[in-house]
């Protein structure tokens, strides 16, 4: 049987790994500056990450949420204490795109409204409102059953308050930071303008921190750089450091009944304990000071590069707008100096995603790397 062929695949078969390095069958070392769509958190095959995983698939791996799982409740508690996200309830998933469809869901159930508000080129999973944002125009499409979303040019309050009058709006989704779509950013005034039209109008905004929380942009979360309230907040990716785990924070504005939701696999028994290892290891080793100091330092040698146009992002959710296609570029980068980089919608732009562990020298290398491609 073939494989149902959705991804283009570069001729590379990575065998092991180890904090910022990967290994490929011929033991060829590579500098991982993408971690898996910025799921690596706390480097490969951390020690306690294995060591904890490894304890815990001998006693018990997984059984029903219907029993009591001590282990979400010790994870829930770790979540409070290192986000600050203080009063907030924990629903536990498998992934980014449930972690969203369940707000989604949770919010339309919350106020009766099934319309819901996102923005261009947005990225919320695979879901249809993914879809819908990455068409790159005002559309209507279907997110489930009975809802549809409503696409709107990043930083236009004005039109946003237009479309929550009429309203029928149950959430606005937002990415603080836009992953895939190009790590674009809208300013302090539009996204507390955000949260006070929802305030306003009865609608829920979700903060859909999948790709830059547990942080990933120095703070816990990248929302907690305003003076906003979300109502749900989506995450994933680096939460499990490799392991599949989603989950939504869950405001005491909304209330829980028997039945709301539900999930099969959500937070079972080695999804705990390996998203609080996660956390355990962020708060021991500070990666969230690493990560501001790290990224402090790659401003600093980014600006030595005149090639670079732009540089985007914050902490270590990074990106290099250049004037021209990165592709080949990338590809040097792997093939020539065994470096991982990321791309993204616009097909100028590299994303730099690696883990939190990562160090000055991992940096130079990057750039070392660069500079030669770039000067020849």
């Amino acid at each position: 049987m073939s494989l149902f062929n959705v991804y283009p695949l570069f001729d590379i078969t990575p065998v092991k790994a180890k904090d910022v390095y990967v290994y490929d069958e011929n033991g060829v070392e590579y500098l991982d500056l993408y971690g898996g769509h910025a799921v690596i958190s706390i480097g490969h095959s951390h020690p306690k990450y294995v060591k904890n995983i490894s304890d815990q698939v001998a006693k018990l791996g997984f059984y029903s949420n219907s029993i009591q799982n001590p282990l979400q409740v010790n994870l829930a508690e770790k979540l409070v204490q290192l986000s600050g996200c203080k009063d907030y309830e924990l629903f536990l998933c498998n992934s980014g795109a449930e972690a969203n469809e369940n707000a989604l869901k949770l919010a339309s159930f919350h106020n009766g409204k099934k319309k819901v508000i996102a923005f261009k080129n947005g990225f919320h999973g695979r879901t249809s409102a993914a879809v819908a944002a990455t068409d790159n125009a005002k559309i209507i499409a279907p997110i489930n059953a009975q809802q549809e979303v409503e696409l709107l040019d990043l930083g236009n309050l004005d039109a946003l308050e237009k479309a929550l009058a009429n309203n029928d709006v149950c959430a606005v989704i937002i990415e603080c930071i836009q992953g895939v779509g190009g790590l674009d950013e809208s300013t302090a005034e539009f996204y507390e303008g955000i949260d006070k039209l929802c305030k306003t109008y009865n609608t829920c905004f979700i903060a859909d921190e999948v790709q830059s929380g547990f942080g990933r942009t120095g703070d816990f979360f990248a929302f907690q750089q305003y003076n906003v309230t979300p109502d749900i907040i989506a995450m994933a990716k680096g939460m499990g450091n490799g392991f599949p785990i989603g989950g939504i924070l869950i405001h005491p504005n909304i209330k829980a009944s028997f039945g709301l939701l539900g999930t099969t696999f959500g937070g079972n028994h080695l999804a705990c304990v390996a998203s609080s290892t996660v956390l355990e290891v962020i708060e021991s080793e500070q990666l969230l000071r690493n990560a501001k100091d790290i990224s402090a330092y790659f401003i600093e040698k980014a600006q030595g590069i005149s090639s670079i146009k732009h540089l985007k992002g914050r902490g270590l959710m990074l990106g290099l707008e250049f004037d021209f296609p990165i592709a080949e570029l990338r590809k040097k980068l792997i093939f020539k100096h065994q470096i991982f980089t990321g791309s993204a919608k616009n097909p100028n732009l590299i994303r730099i995603l690696p883990p939190l562990t990562i160090q000055k020298k991992h940096i130079d290398q990057l750039f070392e790397a660069l500079k030669t491609e770039l000067d020849t």
